[in-house]
């Protein structure tokens, strides 16, 4: 995975567009993108997307988010089309991923779904407390399929006039996005960076998303059609990693219980190898 396309929950026609893309998930949202009186009529336009014909994508739902007191009406429109994930905005803490996984065991026993077929991306810094949370992620439960940072609405939360400065994010900012990076990372899921919201500004996205990559983010949050190419061609492992990872796998199946060895005159140890599996599984190998 290494796009994540957000589409609005009441948009057929961007539906359509987003599903004919490049885009490796769709996130279909009832939250940001729909206002308070279309969210009835948003729930059954979306599912209505999830039953549409699917190919390789993913499909995702985002929900409001648990203080609303909107989530379990969001779930119960769209559990029945079987979402592949649920996206929980304004994420406070690992309980609120096991109090949503604990109505998706209810949900999926009355669709007769696999239980735990249905993952969680938590969009996990959106607001200050949130913060304080991020090293609990390891006991959020199974279904949890990744950490999402966001800065648009940690800056109402934490009443910050801007987040970026000459395209590099504010030290508030880049803390969140950090520990958001440690706490996926502790919690053993995928950090997932957060959309480019300049549109037409492709050169900066495409930074951003070198930088995350860099970091060890393991994909891209995206808000338009445009931004996929350059999202996926980053994420998209080049061919001399992968040839560097396949040696490397090699190497360490060679060596048997090696915990160091040598190639190409450098040594190279466990966290080399833990590296190279993740190049691959990204490629899909």
């Amino acid at each position: 995975m290494r796009s994540f396309l957000f589409v609005p929950g009441d948009s057929e026609r961007k539906f359509a567009r987003a599903a004919a893309g490049a885009a490796d998930a769709l996130i279909l949202d009832l939250e940001d993108s729909v206002g308070m009186a279309g969210k009835p009529a948003a729930r059954q336009i979306t599912a209505g997307m999830l039953a549409a014909p699917r190919g390789r994508q993913q499909r995702y739902v985002r929900v409001n988010a648990l203080d609303t007191g909107m989530t379990l009406a969001d779930l119960a429109a769209v559990m029945p089309a079987r979402p592949d994930g649920i996206v929980l905005p304004k994420c406070a803490d690992a309980g609120q991923v096991r109090q949503v996984s604990l109505w998706l065991d209810a949900f999926e026993a009355a669709a007769d779904s696999t239980r735990g077929a249905t993952r969680i991306l938590a969009i996990a810094t959106e607001t200050a407390g949130s913060l304080f949370g991020l090293g609990g992620y390891a006991e959020a439960g199974p279904r949890l399929s990744g950490l999402m940072w966001g800065a648009e609405d940690l800056s109402a939360s934490l009443g910050a006039s801007a987040n970026r400065l000459d395209g590099q994010w504010l030290a508030p900012f880049r803390l969140a996005r950090n520990l958001c990076l440690a706490g996926a990372a502790a919690a053993g899921v995928p950090a997932i960076d957060t959309v480019h919201v300049d549109i037409d500004d492709l050169v900066g996205l495409e930074a951003d998303a070198r930088e995350a990559r860099r970091d060890g983010f393991g994909a891209k949050a995206v808000i338009h059609p445009k931004h996929v190419d350059v999202v996926n061609a980053v994420f998209t492992p080049a061919p001399a990693e992968l040839d560097w990872a396949r040696r490397v796998v090699a190497a360490f199946a060679e060596a048997g219980d090696a915990g160091v060895l040598r190639m190409d005159g450098k040594m190279l140890d466990r966290p080399h190898l833990r590296l190279a599996e993740r190049l691959l599984a990204a490629a899909g190998e």
